[in-house]
Formats: structure tokens, sequence, C-alpha cells
């Protein structure tokens, strides 16, 4: 069985919580397991204290987001593929676990298609057309590196830094990596961890949904969840059979939401 697992910047903060490592460890020791993290907060950190103010801009579907210049793909390379991810892979192996830190730039793990063009709202909520600067849409996930990594008792811990077709840096959503991380590994579940419980409807946790409810209810969820929603659909439709939404602020996050508790579960 092979579970992916999204760990939101949110839940990083300083550090891999000690309770969700002893989670991870006891995971492990039953199934092959991924993570793929995130950590937008702390570029944003690291950008500011580099001077390169950051600039973020909304879709019209309400999505906000980073613009992602060349200098700014390089701060959000550095501080992904680097400080989060080997602080990651430091915590894991301390526990004993083989991890291996990777970038979607290594062995081409994530391809992406580079943005030419992107559609936002402007201060004064008229729709302009920029230039797409470094963000990519993900074409192509390497799975027979992960698979090898897999079986040999690896456990992958990915940035979503992806490759593009000219060899640039791209950023990429990292949910929506670890989606196509799953979908591609076909996975048994994956779980994206974040600050709350679940998908939450007039302020009730939706505790089971399918996949063509999630599909319907997407439009009428925030930000930050819809991207959450839209990923664990992708995954579904690329052969994931679960996804679940769970807090990774709980006691052992990772078995609650495999066992189904507390969480937002998604199934075909």
């Amino acid at each position: 069985m092979v579970v992916v697992v999204k760990v939101g910047g949110s839940i990083l903060g300083d550090g891999v919580d000690a309770s969700m490592l002893d989670d991870i460890l006891k995971i492990a020791s039953s199934e092959k397991l991924i993570l793929v993290h995130g950590g937008g907060k702390e570029v944003t950190d690291f950008a500011d204290k580099l001077g390169k103010k950051q600039r973020f801009i909304v879709s019209p579907g309400g999505s906000r987001s980073r613009f992602t210049d060349l200098e700014t793909v390089k701060i959000f390379t550095m501080v992904m593929a680097g400080v989060i991810n080997k602080e990651i892979v430091s915590a894991l192996q301390k526990k004993g676990l083989a991890a291996i830190g990777l970038s979607g730039l290594d062995g081409g793990l994530i391809k992406a298609d580079r943005k030419k063009k992107l559609i936002i709202i402007d201060e004064r909520k008229r729709k302009r057309v920029i230039e797409g600067g470094y963000t990519g849409k993900i074409s192509e996930v390497n799975g027979n590196l992960l698979k090898i990594l897999l079986n040999e008792g690896y456990l992958p811990v990915i940035s979503p830094v992806a490759i593009g077709k000219d060899f640039e840096y791209l950023n990429v959503d990292g949910d929506r990596a670890a989606a196509y991380v799953a979908g591609e590994v076909k996975a048994n579940s994956v779980i994206f961890l974040t600050d709350v419980n679940g998908v939450y409807m007039n302020d009730k946790l939706i505790e089971k949904m399918s996949l063509s409810e999630a599909e319907s209810l997407r439009s009428k969820i925030g930000f930050g969840m819809e991207k959450k929603v839209l990923a664990s659909t992708e995954a579904l439709s690329m052969g994931v059979k679960e996804s679940m939404i769970a807090s990774g602020l709980t006691t052992n996050p990772l078995t609650s939401a495999l066992e189904h508790r507390g969480c937002t579960v998604i199934i075909k």
C-alpha cells in the first residue's frame, strides 16, 4: 500500500512536530510513504529578509497566488528545495527513517509547462492579462523514480519545484503536486494535512463525499480549501482510491486520517 501525504506550510511552522514524526514512523513501518511539503510563508519571510518584496495576484475565480518572477523563483527554490526540505529530511532521519529529499528538478521528477499568460483581477476589480512568470502547470511525474526509491525502502520527501521544457525552475502548487504524485504511483490514499479538520459547509464538517459531490461543491468552498478539494478530485480521477483532508495539528494525524476519524474523506 502506498500513501502520499501533503504537509502544508501552516503545519510545518518551525519544524515537524514530534507527535507527527512518531506517527510518520508508525505508518512508514507498514506502508510505503511519500511526503510532499509546502512552505509559502517561509518563502515570503526569506524573500523579505533578502529585500525582495513579494507580489500576490488574484484570479477571476478568487484564487490568491504568488507572482513568481525570475528572482522570486530562485528564492522559492532555495527555500523549498533547500531549507524546508532538508529540515524535514533531517528530522525524519533522526527517527531512523531512510528519508531522501527531492525537488521536481531531480531526475525530472515533476515536469511542468510554463504558463505564458495569467488573467488577474487588478485593484480596480478589472480583468487584466499579465506575463506568466515562472509558474507551471504539471504535465508529467517520473513515477518510475519514485517506485525505485520506495522499493528500496526510501521515504521520498518532495518539494513542489518543477522543471520546465527549457530546464527552468517553475513554481507549482503543492497540493496538486501531491495529487499528481499519488496518481502516478497509483497510491491507495492521499492525505492533505492542513490547519482545520476538513471541509466545512454551514459550519459543519463534511465527513464523507463522493467524487461527483466534491466536484459540484468545489465552487462553493473558500479558496484555500478549494485547492485541496480540486487536488483530491484530480487524484481520484487518476486512480487513487481515497483522499482525506485532515488537521495536521491533532495527535497522530496520519493514523486518524487513514481511519477516517475527524476529517473529510472523498472517495469514488
